[in-house]
């Protein structure tokens, strides 16, 4: 479900901004515009959409116009033409107290440098927002402490902005956007006032917070690690322009033009790859209830695998049977595998980073399975299948060589071990 859609959005700064939409549409560009008229365009016909509880980063170089672009959405900064719908309500006709009910309701916005009142506390800057839509004291304290919580500075709340950590500071502006309890999240380069180490902290607290509250997320960056890190989506924009719009992988391993190419330069792929995109579907499993060691070990050979994996009668994986043990188990005289030996398994997720399954498969020769949350296998993946998804991407994106990663898995075991036959 669309939570956000921007339909031909344009921002144009200066007197008589008609002008300006008018050479737009004749296909001039900013820089022509403002020689010709002096007018500055922020922002170029933007068009796009934000799901349900997505992570949207529109990113760009400086003057780009990301920032103006986000600030359209709740009309900070007026848009020149163009709709902006949230939850299918056009924001862009809104009177001016409709939109502050829309703004205090649906939308919260962080900021780069903090915007704190340094002579509030922690907590009475946190339920600033609610205090201005006349929320009662006691409830928006009760709220405001919650939302505290949430973001890790419970035990803060009597201190001052000039006793706390760049990092812990964000988290009041964090914290103040979540006592409200908006929909959607607007998060102006949030992030790029840290220090590289807190930034990281707070990237990783942002997505794990985001498993529990959900919220539809638009985040403003020029950091690509930052980008590739937090979003589901990015939108890279040049000029007023969106230039290209995808998922991680679409953008680096099909840059739409020289610009994406050379903005998107030399990131290790391996980092934005996940299990999902190098799995391949099983060629055959055995079912604990039905199979034997006889029918596992020629599911083995038709389909010239060493190894099968073991489900139970919902299809969860509960264990991976090798031809070597399942040959021993038909010369015992075995009709269950019930009773094979315990082999040890990895299993991961499918948004398991590439990076990660390489040091999951350090060492060892065993497939991983590629579980759903109910634990139902939804592919499998060998260390040839991983090292020639990375070559065939890498390639095409200028990523780092899959040898660097080949030289990496040494003789140490497989570590994440997680199951086996019961």
């Amino acid at each position: 479900m669309d939570k956000i859609v921007v339909e031909g959005m344009s921002k144009i700064f200066g007197p008589s901004p008609e002008r300006g939409l008018k050479l737009l549409e004749k296909g001039l560009g900013k820089k022509e515009i403002s020689e010709r008229t002096g007018l500055s365009v922020g922002v170029d016909r933007a068009s796009f959409t934000v799901k349900q509880g997505e992570i949207v980063v529109i990113m760009g170089l400086s003057g780009s116009g990301k920032s103006t672009l986000v600030r359209c959405l709740n009309r900070l900064i007026e848009p020149t033409a163009g709709r902006v719908l949230i939850d299918g309500q056009d924001i862009t006709t809104l009177s001016r107290q409709e939109l502050r009910e829309v703004r205090q309701k649906k939308l919260g916005m962080v900021f780069q440098n903090f915007a704190l009142f340094p002579h509030r506390t922690v907590l009475r800057n946190a339920e600033f927002g609610l205090e201005v839509q006349g929320v009662a004291a006691s409830v928006r304290r009760d709220k405001a402490m919650a939302a505290l919580e949430q973001v890790g500075l419970k035990g803060w709340e009597s201190s001052y902005p000039r006793q706390l950590s760049g990092g812990m500071q964000q988290r009041v502006g964090l914290a103040r956007a979540l006592a409200s309890d908006p929909d959607v999240l607007l998060m102006d380069e949030a992030f790029s006032a840290l220090d590289p180490l807190i930034r990281s902290d707070m990237q990783d607290e942002l997505i794990e917070l985001q498993e529990s509250v959900r919220k539809t997320i638009v985040f403003i960056s020029h950091d690509l690690d930052e980008a590739l890190k937090l979003g589901h989506r990015i939108i890279l924009m040049k000029d007023g322009r969106i230039v290209q719009s995808g998922t991680p992988e679409d953008i680096l391993t099909n840059p739409a033009n020289d610009y994406v190419e050379r903005f998107v330069e030399g990131v290790d792929i391996s980092r934005v790859l996940t299990a999902e995109h190098v799995m391949k579907k099983s060629e055959a499993v055995a079912f604990m209830s039905t199979d034997g060691p006889r029918t596992a070990l020629r599911k083995m050979r038709t389909n010239n695998i060493s190894s099968i994996f073991v489900l139970d009668n919902d299809h969860r994986v509960v264990g991976l049977l090798t031809a070597e043990e399942a040959a021993q188990l038909v010369e015992a005289g075995e009709r269950s595998i019930v009773g094979a030996k315990r082999a040890q398994f990895s299993m991961v997720r499918p948004d398991t980073p590439a990076s990660e399954l390489f040091q999951i498969m350090n060492g060892s020769s065993l497939p991983v399975a590629v579980v759903g949350d109910t634990g139902k296998l939804r592919g499998v993946i060998i260390k040839g299948l991983l090292l020639g998804a990375i070559a065939e991407r890498g390639a095409n994106s200028g990523g780092q060589n899959p040898s660097d990663h080949a030289s990496r898995m040494s003789d140490s075991p497989a570590s994440c071990v997680v199951g086996s036959i019961q």
